[in-house]
């Protein structure tokens, strides 16, 4: 993993704020600027009781995937990184407009760029392996049963989706300055941990 500190972070300097999707490279993330995007940006469209940021949910599943036991500490650790910036992406394409088919085609092909970016820019390995995928998908769901528990009454939205186990912790409320705060310090403390990023080689994990 790389280890080099967050360009400017807690400085008081002008932010490169997330632009143009088509032309985004590793170099143009910046990542105190892609945290107030999302710490900005309500989970479900908003419409949920009280406010819980894009932010403040990756900093949720990023920690339950390091709480995860039979995984090594460091595949742990690296498939924390990858959680926390999963959803990251959208800070470039929330002002895409929403259309047909192939207007959902142009979008999938351009989050698909920005991540890779976002990986590359936290020193990951540009592609996460299915299995893996397939592990962050689960705890970002137990996650999201988690917020419809502990904010949304108990209820989930009006989408069709299947009710799903929620992880144990309580999910609560971050003004959006603090859920700013805690994804970038996750993010210090993930990029600056001993060890490597990149490939992840673990075996089967499960809930703690």
């Amino acid at each position: 993993m790389t280890s080099k500190p967050l360009p400017g972070a807690g400085e008081d300097r002008p932010l490169a704020w997330p632009g143009d999707p088509d032309a985004v490279s590793a170099a143009d993330i910046d990542f105190e600027a892609v945290a107030h995007v999302l710490a900005n940006t309500c989970r479900r469209g908003g419409r949920m009781r009280h406010y819980h940021s894009l932010a403040a949910h990756a900093v949720v599943v990023s920690e339950e995937i390091e709480a995860l036991q039979g995984l090594p500490v460091a595949d742990r650790r690296t498939l924390s990184l990858h959680a926390l910036i999963a959803g990251a992406a959208s800070a470039w394409l929330r002002d895409l407009p929403a259309g047909a088919a192939r207007g959902a085609d142009r979008t999938g092909k351009l989050a698909a760029t920005v991540e890779r970016a976002l990986r590359e820019a936290a020193g990951l390995d540009p592609v996460l392996g299915e299995e893996h995928a397939e592990l962050l998908r689960f705890v970002d769901r137990m996650a999201a049963s988690a917020e419809s528990r502990d904010l949304l009454d108990g209820t989930e939205a009006s989408d069709g989706a299947l009710a799903f186990p929620p992880c144990r912790r309580r999910v609560r409320p971050l003004a959006p300055e603090r859920a700013a705060r805690a994804w970038l310090g996750r993010l210090q403390e993930l990029r600056t941990t001993d060890g490597t990023a990149g490939a992840v080689t673990g075996t089967n994990a499960t809930p703690a």
